[in-house]
C-alpha cells in the first residue's frame, strides 16, 4: 500500500461543512488519505436548503485542475456537483488523461430537494461523463434519472446496476438504497456480478452529506489500493457509523459524524 495515498474531491462547497467538498475533505482525512479538491461551485447552503449558488468560471476550474495534477500525485479521484455541460466538457477532456479510479456521485438534487444540476446537464453527464467512471455511485432517484426506469424493490435496485454499466457505459455501479424500506441494502454490479452490501436502517433525519461521504470513504480506499468490492465494503461500514452517531446541529436535516468510525473499529 502506497505511504501518501492523495485523492482529489471535484465539486461544490457547503459552508456549513455537512456535504461537497467539506465533507470529502473531512472523509479523506479520517480515512489517513491525503486530499486535495477543485471548487466547480461556491453553494451557499445548510440544513435547511440550498439559499444561492455561484459558478465558478470554466477556465478557473481548469486552472485549478491543471494546479493539482501537474504537481501533486493523483491516486483515485471524485466527482461530486457539476453543474453546467461547459465545466462536464472541460472535466471530459481532463479525465480522459488520469489513468486511475474515477468514482461519480451523479450529484442532482440536495438532500433538501434543491436541484443542483441543470436538467440538460443531466443527459449529457449520462451520456459523456458516465461511460469514464469506474465507478457511479447513484441513490434510487438518481438512478431513475439516468436509466429512465421506476425503481420500486431490491430485484430493480439490481437490473439498474447493471444497466447503468451495460447499457450507459460506467465501470461499475453501486445503487444506494436509502430510500426504500427494511434494511439499508445497496448493489454493486461490477461488470460481471451483482454484490449486496446491507446494514439496519437507522431512523434519523441527520443525513446531510451521506452520498458525498460514501463516495468520498470509497475513493479514499480506492487510493490506498483496495479492491472495488473492498472499498466498497468499507465505506459502507464508515457511512453506516457516521449516520448512526450523526449530529443534531442545525433546524433541518443534520450532518452525519465523520469521526464516528474510531470507536467503531472501522479500517482506516
Amino acid at each position: 500500500m502506497r505511504n501518501i495515498p492523495c485523492a482529489l474531491t471535484i465539486a461544490g462547497t457547503d459552508p456549513s461543512g455537512g456535504a461537497g467538498i467539506h465533507a470529502d475533505l473531512k472523509t479523506f482525512q479520517e480515512l489517513k488519505t491525503y486530499g486535495m479538491s477543485v471548487i466547480t461551485s461556491v453553494v451557499a447552503q445548510n440544513t435547511t436548503g440550498v439559499q444561492a449558488v455561484h459558478h465558478i468560471p470554466v477556465n478557473m476550474i481548469e486552472q485549478q485542475l491543471d494546479s493539482v495534477i501537474s504537481d501533486m500525485p493523483l491516486h483515485a479521484f471524485k466527482t461530486g456537483m457539476i453543474p453546467t455541460i461547459e465545466i462536464m466538457e472541460m472535466l471530459a477532456g481532463k479525465v480522459s488523461e488520469l489513468d486511475v479510479p474515477y468514482v461519480m456521485d451523479p450529484v442532482m438534487v440536495a438532500t433538501s430537494g434543491d436541484p443542483l444540476i441543470a436538467e440538460d446537464a443531466r443527459t449529457y453527464l449520462r451520456d459523456h461523463l458516465l461511460p469514464m467512471t469506474s465507478l457511479v455511485t447513484p441513490n434510487i432517484s438518481e438512478a431513475e434519472e439516468i436509466t429512465g426506469e421506476k425503481i420500486e424493490t431490491l430485484e430493480d435496485m439490481r437490473c439498474a446496476a447493471a444497466l447503468i454499466v451495460h447499457e450507459f457505459g460506467a465501470g461499475a455501479a453501486l445503487i444506494k438504497g436509502g430510500h426504500l424500506k427494511g434494511d439499508a441494502i445497496d448493489f454493486l454490479y461490477d461488470g460481471e456480478s451483482i454484490h449486496s452490501f446491507s446494514s439496519e436502517r437507522i431512523e434519523t433525519t441527520n443525513t446531510h452529506g451521506t452520498g458525498c461521504t460514501y463516495s468520498a470513504a470509497i475513493t479514499a480506499y480506492l487510493s490506498q489500493g483496495y479492491s472495488l468490492g473492498d472499498a466498497v465494503k468499507q465505506a459502507k461500514d464508515f457511512v453506516t457509523a457516521a449516520i448512526r452517531h450523526s449530529f443534531s446541529i442545525g433546524k433541518g436535516n443534520g450532518p452525519t459524524n465523520h469521526w464516528a468510525h474510531r470507536s467503531e473499529g472501522v479500517e482506516q
